[in-house]
């Protein structure tokens, strides 16, 4: 190993001690403030809560700061070795093969790559109606025919006709689904993935993964080696507060892995983002303490509107969606003008709000705008 090499080996090693260190001594930095900091609000307009995204308001671990700033003295070098070090603490957290991970700029990026990778003119993507859009999105590109199913009851993917289409090359499963929240029970995800084709590829995105409290849920990382046709996706844009950094991975087998890596740019993950991806996951409080904050904020939210008789989607993320009892388009312009951002409109679900999760102050200035323009 040539003497460059092994001091940037060890000076990435030492950063990242760095910010462990510092998030063992850590006074929940992120988690005891009120509000965002400066940081987090800067570009946003004056007095203006953004509950429109999905994002973490707490931000990333403060190990995950402190990694990021130690890893600028780095920025002269491509990240590929500092991205085989993620891979393989990512392959060790989910016990498998570093040959089964590949990281992307965000979960998006993994989607990207999935749908380029097994659908086509003669290979259908199939989705739930409504779920997350980029799958659908990057599919024109592969020229192939997107096939919407809609959620069954308990707003859960109806997998038992999604298996049915014919023809399919991907299967795009959200779960916990955005923008509902809600999650497929794991029973019957199992039952699914026994029953698709081999040759049908299934791409299950866990982004919310960690804000999950049910047993009805679990991660099917494990599954993977099991199931060759299955693909799991994972983020650092929510728990762990990296939206704007862009890191993402998935766990799939290795012959799979080859066939999006093909795909895929190359060196699309910044070194920064890299660094801030191992201090997190050496920060276990960042987990713990973000699912703890958003069920308490969440819980005040659902009580308010339980008060207000309006019902809701129960949800398992860090977002939620709320009946409005009419059209939301409106709706969403009347918090705007009384500076709230809430999310967009879902055409399948047009009275329907999403509304993500922010701190217990943002979400108090949310339940009063939410109090004026019900009652307008």
């Amino acid at each position: 190993m040539s003497t460059t090499t092994a001091l940037s080996r060890r000076g990435f090693t030492k950063l990242l001690g760095a910010g462990a260190a510092f998030a063992a001594l850590r006074p929940a930095l992120s988690f005891s403030d009120p509000e965002p900091s400066a940081a987090n609000t800067a570009e946003q307009p004056a007095g203006v809560v953004r509950l429109s995204s999905n994002e973490n308001p707490y931000g990333p671990s403060p190990a995950a700061l402190k990694a990021m700033t130690a890893a600028f003295g780095l920025a002269w070098r491509y990240p590929d070795e500092s991205q085989d070090q993620l891979g393989e603490a990512l392959a060790k957290l989910n016990q498998v093969s570093a040959k089964q991970i590949l990281l992307g700029a965000g979960s998006g990026e993994i989607l990207k790559v999935a749908v380029a990778a097994f659908t086509g003119a003669e290979k259908k993507l199939v989705v739930g109606d409504p779920t997350f859009e980029a799958a659908a999105s990057h599919a024109k590109a592969s020229h192939a025919e997107v096939v919407k199913v809609k959620l069954n009851s308990s707003y859960g993917h109806d997998l038992a006709k999604m298996v049915d289409v014919a023809g399919t090359g991907l299967v795009y499963v959200c779960n916990p689904n955005n923008p509902t929240a809600s999650i497929t029970p794991k029973a019957e995800l199992r039952s699914f993935l026994a029953k698709v084709p081999r040759q049908t590829m299934v791409l299950v995105d866990e982004a919310y993964h960690h804000f999950v409290e049910s047993p009805d849920y679990e991660s099917v990382i494990p599954l993977t080696k099991d199931y060759p046709n299955l693909i799991v996706a994972r983020t650092f844009s929510k728990i762990y507060g990296m939206a704007g950094l862009r890191c993402g991975y998935c766990v799939a087998q290795p012959e799979n892995i080859e066939l999006m890596r093909a795909q895929q740019s190359w060196d699309s993950i910044s070194i920064m983002a890299i660094a801030a991806a191992r201090a997190s996951l050496e920060d276990n409080a960042q987990v713990e303490q973000g699912r703890s904050k958003n069920t308490e904020v969440r819980k005040y939210v659902c009580d308010e509107l339980d008060k207000l008789k309006f019902t809701y989607i129960p949800s398992h993320a860090n977002f939620m969606m709320i009946d409005m009892r009419r059209e939301v388009k409106p709706l969403i312009a009347a918090f705007r003008d009384r500076k709230v951002q809430v999310g967009r409109l879902f055409p399948p679900l047009p009275n329907f709000m999403r509304v993500t999760i922010g701190t217990k102050p943002q979400m108090e200035r949310f339940v009063a705008a939410f109090k004026e323009v019900a009652a307008a």
